[in-house]
């Protein structure tokens, strides 16, 4: 998400490094405050001994450890859409493909739109938009452990999970709090986006992701985790789904 925010901020808005790193500042003072957003900053800024941003000069095609499709198999076995982190890990796979993606740049016809809209609007736009998917991201993973606490019959206290990741993992963020209390007011909870405090900041944000969206569907930027994001709220939260033609077919 994090990186996808970059890539709309470089290649729709065509901001500099130096101007990304003071957006990204901003964002560590806010509710997106987390080790993350922090070290992207400091990522922006880096140069390297020749004077030159470090960041061009590293090459866009990421390697994965394995803990992220773990999680996806993990998903498929339960049965639970854990779309975001499944995203994440095919958009790893698909920059991995360099040589190939550097072929296709110069057959496939990508979006002729540019934008024309207020880039701070827009960069409010895309704050928000990070948080929300951010808080359907995390709905997404407690989904997950709640439906593989039923089914192999655990115990799990979801709020001190929320703070044991806070404590000293890559995703902590002051954020994780705001976790736990929804599970301390609520042991039962069935989804994090029902608690009153996240159902509240998605009604604040949830247009902000669909302009984000739009924007990067638009100008022809690659965005599907953000996609993947509404795609999930717009279907959680609605009361009725074509599967009745799915089932039908079948």
């Amino acid at each position: 998400l994090i990186c996808e925010a970059y890539h709309l901020m470089k290649d729709v808005l065509g901001m500099e490094q130096d101007e990304m790193a003071q957006v990204f500042d901003e964002w560590n003072k806010g509710e997106l405050d987390s080790f993350l957003i922090e070290i992207t900053r400091d990522i922006l800024k880096f140069k390297d001994t020749d004077g030159k941003y470090l960041l061009p000069k590293i090459r866009d095609a990421a390697g994965q450890k394995g803990t992220g499709k773990w999680t996806g198999i993990s998903a498929l076995e339960y049965g639970v859409p854990v779309t975001l982190i499944g995203e994440a890990v095919f958009a790893r796979c698909l920059s991995a493909l360099k040589e190939e993606r550097v072929k296709a740049s110069k057959v496939l016809p990508g979006s002729s739109v540019k934008f024309n809209g207020d880039k701070k609007e827009f960069l409010e736009h895309l704050r928000k938009a990070l948080y929300a998917s951010k808080i359907i991201s995390y709905a997404q993973g407690f989904m997950l452990l709640r439906e593989a606490a039923k089914v192999n019959k655990w115990n799990l206290n979801y709020g001190s999970i929320a703070l044991m990741w806070r404590g000293g993992c890559i995703i902590r963020s002051v954020f994780l709090g705001n976790i736990k209390e929804a599970f301390t007011k609520n042991p039962q909870l069935s989804n994090l986006l029902l608690d009153e405090y996240f159902s509240q900041r998605m009604r604040e944000s949830q247009s902000s992701l669909r302009q984000a969206v739009a924007q990067a569907a638009l100008t022809g930027v690659a965005a599907p985790a953000f996609s993947a994001a509404l795609a999930f709220y717009d279907g959680y939260r609605s009361e009725v789904l074509p599967a009745n033609l799915l089932q039908a077919q079948r």
